[in-house]
């Protein structure tokens, strides 16, 4: 009695759950109310309900004799498995697999139902075994798969991979009736969405070696009529499929086996035979993926024929991405070839196809004034580059064919083809792995090949003494072919090419050469060029007196020789023997022995920094900068500092700004350590005058350089200096003395009178505060500094509005410092720059500023010099700036509102286009008043916004196309040379409009043009001849 009285409430908990399911079925099947299959299946996820109950409740509308009501019964009970398929039990999946296998006997408008019941099953944890085989057998047999809807058909092949995915063995246990049924099912497909599914199928398919049986043809056949594929999703497609996807998808499945090589190849050559040229990459980029995968058996009945279509591509092609294509065919191939392992009685295919490609190459390489010896060279190229045993059977036949044709052809035209061609085999033969223990492939020609160079580089042309220098860049970085005697010739004649008088592009290439081959031989260039570019920079370059200016050949020689210098430190020890060269013509400079122009002095602190970049990665050089350099440049730019008398080019600004990134760049390099004992190092100089560390100790005792008086402007600007080394240091290095760093430089920016010092102090503020950890000292040295700058930018005392301007460049950094971090106060300091732009002293610097934010600057707040820079920070401040801007220009007095169309220009100026276009239905108004601005650079700043626009031709611009060509045509008479110019790249891009829209405006426009015609400045003429030709085309033929 007791046990039936506490089973009751049970009872009735479970009768109420009972009905309370009883009805929510009823307002689904009944009601039509869709949201209770939600409702339902929360029930059963918690335990409330379960599936076969479900089932249960269903039972008279399963049973129903109305089609509809059945449907909306199947249709229930498959939404409510969708939500909770992961929690059902082994028994629940196969009493509902069995019921869903029936009802897929049932009436049509069931079936989709139905099989989304199905998948979802199929992704249950707990579909028991041989239930994979029961649901294929029923989807084969009980339904026509091509005569359902899309979604349906989807359905299918999602079971299919999903019963691929965890019941691969009963899958494979059918053996080829699974790929039978799959080739019934797909048979005529058509939607895009589906045919990703049935090529991953397929792929699956081939990839995981299920049984094709006698059923390979049809599955070759059943994919390969999509072949190539021609798709073009419409716009705006919310799938996101595109036609890449569907080639590369059934790509994938084409070259999956070689057993489809019999019908593929065929079908291959076939498209290669067309007129259309999508269809003709394809091809061969499916027959280059088929040949990684297939053996010489496969590929030895079609050779010939690949041959002559990849031959006929690459001789007659109109289109470059064929051509490219058609030589990666062609690589691939021999490649393939290369890999057959050869028996007794086997032919080697490889040996047979190399000849046919020999032949019909290699006597047009004896006609270097035709134009088929290029495409035969690439194709002869494309085979050797292929493997070691193509490389050495094709260079035994086209190297002393291209030797002895040099030495045969004597203008310098043919020769300079012929070295080319010679050089572009030497980067082949490269490309082709050696043998282990074996010798290049060009070994045996090596004493030839480096003849004819140095036969090349004696010419008396300049063009073939260019390639000569290019082949010879070739033969050095080829292991094997330039040693002994030869790089000691090679380096002569290239300083021979640094030091003469040669031609420019000649000279480069040397430069370059001279790069490339000096960490390869590094003991011949300290031998030989360095002694021999230090010798003439020091004897003919600085060796007159200071008195008389260099000749102009002397200049010229200067920087070819400090740029050589910067281009041959590619290794340590070639480092230590170039540097102090450039240091010692700093001394010279400093001291004014000679007479050195500023731009040389700027051009030996720029190879400076090239030559800290490109040692960067080696931890020997990096101490040699950091114990040597840093303290040697440092030493002698605080005596140009202390002796006024002097008039030492390190005294200059540009020289100064010059020497920033060669701190900037040895304080950002990875060896993080020393670069952030060298901080300490010069943080302590200028702070307390810790002078030890330089190599000559003679600055005055205790002095600051971060002091500003009415006479020291010299020392102060040497902040620019301190900035490049501390703001290049990682976020996590630690500098000791920080928070008095920061106050002295603060002081430095609100009072100093010299722009260049207050300017590289607020810099320098900035760098740091970028980094500066997040926290309670950030948030009160922020407050305390534009506390400070507020004050002096309010102040209507005399004595403050002096300094305004410091003030503001201060606030610019700052804020740019903050925007890239995302600091909170960003938003409000961009603010008081807005309010800036009314401002009759600032305004124009206010707008200005703006191009400050959104560009990167060379020197600090850069990725180069670590600043925390978060992600598409511009994107963010368009979005919450431009409303304003656009605010306050609809709301300023008319001589106000320049400022604002110059800083939205700045702004919209380095925005990516996708942005521009997606905004540009609110902005064009504003563009429009730009190009009409008086203001010359707010013109040139908003016509190159627009041009790139233009390009696009976004729908919204035709609709002001009037406004837009009338004051297009009026700046093509503008004072400003850039204005006109970019004036006419707009009017020339409007070409692109359709016809109907552009074509009423073309008499007036063609008028207007011919007025540029006659432009003083020849690029502008040349401008107004494109756009003018394009407009008189406008209506002809082919337009």
């Amino acid at each position: 009695m007791c046990d039936l009285r506490s089973k009751a409430p049970r009872m009735h908990a479970m009768a109420g759950d009972g009905l309370e399911l009883l009805s929510l079925v009823e307002e689904f099947v009944v009601g039509q109310q869709d949201s209770k299959a939600e409702d339902i299946a929360t029930g059963v996820t918690t335990g409330q309900f379960t599936i076969l109950k479900l089932v249960e409740g269903l039972g008279s509308v399963l049973t129903s004799c109305e089609p509809r009501t059945r449907g909306r019964g199947v249709q229930l009970l498959s939404s409510v498995i969708q939500q909770c398929y992961a929690n059902l039990q082994e028994q629940e999946v196969q009493v509902l697999t069995k019921f869903y296998e029936n009802r897929l006997k049932d009436h049509y408008i069931i079936t989709p139902h139905v099989l989304q019941g199905l998948k979802s099953l199929t992704m249950s944890p707990a579909l028991p075994s041989g239930l994979a085989v029961s649901i294929l057998g029923s989807l084969f047999q009980d339904i026509h798969v091509q005569s359902l809807m899309q979604a349906e058909r989807f359905c299918v092949y999602s079971i299919l991979l999903n019963l691929m995915g965890s019941c691969e063995g009963e899958l494979k246990g059918l053996g080829a009736n699974f790929v039978f049924g799959f080739i019934q099912a797909m048979d005529g497909e058509k939607d895009p969405r589906n045919l990703l599914l049935s090529f991953q199928i397929a792929q699956n398919i081939i990839n995981r070696k299920y049984e094709l049986g006698t059923f390979t043809e049809e599955l070759f056949e059943v994919t390969s009529c999509y072949f190539p594929i021609d798709f073009n999703p419409p716009p705006n497609d919310p799938h996101g499929i595109t036609q890449k996807d569907l080639v590369l998808s059934l790509r994938a499945v084409l070259s999956g086996t070689p057993q489809f090589a019999e019908f593929l190849l065929p079908l291959l050559i076939e498209k290669l035979d067309s007129d259309i040229q999508s269809a003709k990459l394809d091809a061969l980029q499916t027959l280059t993926a088929c040949v990684a995968s297939y053996g010489h058996k496969e590929l030895k009945e079609f050779l010939p024929s690949l041959w002559s279509s990849i031959r006929r591509e690459v001789f007659q092609t109109a289109s470059e991405k064929v051509e490219s294509a058609g030589l990666s065919a062609l690589h691939g191939l021999t490649a393939c070839l290369s890999r057959s392992v050869l028996t007794c009685d086997s032919e080697d295919s490889l040996e047979t196809f190399l000849n046919l490609i020999v032949k019909d190459c290699q006597h047009h390489l004896c006609e270097p004034d035709l134009k088929l010896v290029w495409p035969s060279a690439k194709l002869l190229q494309a085979a050797a580059s292929s493997s070691f045993r193509a490389s050495c059977k094709i260079s035994r036949v086209v190297v002393p064919l291209l030797l002895e044709q040099y030495n045969h052809h004597v203008q310098s035209t043919q020769r300079r083809t012929l070295l080319e061609v010679l050089q572009k085999f030497i980067h082949s033969a490269k490309r082709s792995p050696v043998e282990e223990g074996g010798e290049s492939s060009l070994a045996e020609y090596r004493q030839s090949l480096c003849s004819v160079v140095f036969c090349a580089l004696s010419d008396s042309s300049s063009a073939l003494q260019t390639s000569g220098l290019r082949t010879l860049m070739a033969i050095g970085n080829h292991p094997g072919l330039l040693f002994g005697t030869d790089i000691e010739l090679a380096v002569d004649h290239l300083s021979k090419f640094i030091l003469e008088d040669v031609d420019n592009e000649t000279s480069l290439v040397a430069m370059e050469a001279s790069g490339s081959l000096a960490c390869l031989h590094t003991t011949a260039f300290c031998s030989r060029m360095v002694p021999a570019l230090k010798e003439k920079i020091l004897s003919d370059c600085l060796g007159g007196s200071g008195e008389t200016p260099p000749a102009k050949s002397q200049q010229a020689l200067f920087l070819r020789i400090v740029r050589a210098l910067a281009a041959i430190s590619t290794h340590p020890n070639l480092v230590r023997e170039t540097v102090p060269i450039l240091l010692q013509v700093l001394s010279a400079s400093h001291t004014g022995n000679v007479q050195i122009r500023q731009e040389d002095v700027i051009s030996v602190c720029q190879n400076l920094q090239c030559i800290v970049e490109l040692a960067q990665g080696s931890e020997e050089s990096a101490c040699y900068f950091h114990e040597t350099v840093i303290p040697y440049v440092l030493g002698l730019s605080l005596q140009a500092a202390f002796h006024k008398r002097t008039l030492s080019p390190l005294r200059e600004e540009k020289v100064l700004s010059a020497l920033v990134p060669v701190f900037s760049a040895a304080s950002g390099c990875s060896q993080h350590m020393l670069a952030a004992q060298t901080a300490s190092q010069i943080l302590m100089l200028f702070l307390v005058g810790d002078a030890t560390f330089l190599p000559e100790n003679n600055v005055p005792q205790n002095v600051n350089l971060l002091k500003s008086h009415s006479d020291n402007s010299a020392q102060t600007q040497l902040v620019c200096l301190l900035m490049g080394c501390v703001c290049s240091l990682p976020i996590n290095a630690e500098l000791p003395m920080l928070d008095q760093l920061l106050t002295e430089l603060e002081e430095l920016s609100c009072t100093c009178l010299h722009p260049f010092t207050y300017t590289s102090a607020a810099k320098c503020f900035a760098g740091l505060v970028n980094k500066y950890p997040s926290g309670q000292k950030l948030d009160q040295l922020l407050e305390n500094t534009l506390t400070r700058i507020d004050t002096i930018l309010t102040s209507t005392e005399p004595s403050s509005s002096s300094n305004q301007k410091q003030a503001f460049t201060f606030l610019l950094w700052l804020t740019k410092a903050l925007l890239l971090r995302y600091h909170p106060l960003s938003a409000p300091l961009t603010d008081k720059l807005l309010c800036l732009l009314v401002d009759p002293s600032l305004g124009t610097l206010a707008a200005d500023g703006f191009a400050l934010l959104m560009n990167d600057p060379p020197d600090v707040l850069n990725k180069a010099c670590h600043a925390d820079v978060r992600m598409m920070y511009r994107q963010r401040f368009f979005t919450e700036t431009a409303p304003k801007l656009v605010q306050g220009f609809n709301s300023s007095p008319k001589e106000m509102k320049s400022s604002y169309l110059k800083a939205l220009s700045h702004i919209l100026n380095c925005l990516p286009k996708q942005v521009l276009i997606s905004e540009l239905p609110a902005l064009l108004p504003l563009l429009l008043e730009g190009v009409s601005c008086p203001d010359s650079e707010v013109q040139l700043s908003t016509l190159s916004c627009l041009h790139p626009l233009l390009l696009d031709i976004p729908q919204v611009l035709t609709l002001h196309l009037e406004t837009l060509i009338t004051k297009l045509l009026g700046l093509t008479s503008s004072a400003a040379m850039k204005i006109r110019i970019m004036s006419l790249r707009c009017l020339h891009a409007l070409t692109q409009l359709p016809l109907h829209v552009i074509l009423p405006f073309r008499s007036r426009t063609l008028r207007a043009l011919a007025v540029p015609l006659d432009d003083k400045k020849r690029l502008v003429r040349k401008e107004a001849v494109l756009a003018r030709g394009e407009w008189f085309l406008l209506g002809g033929p082919g337009k």
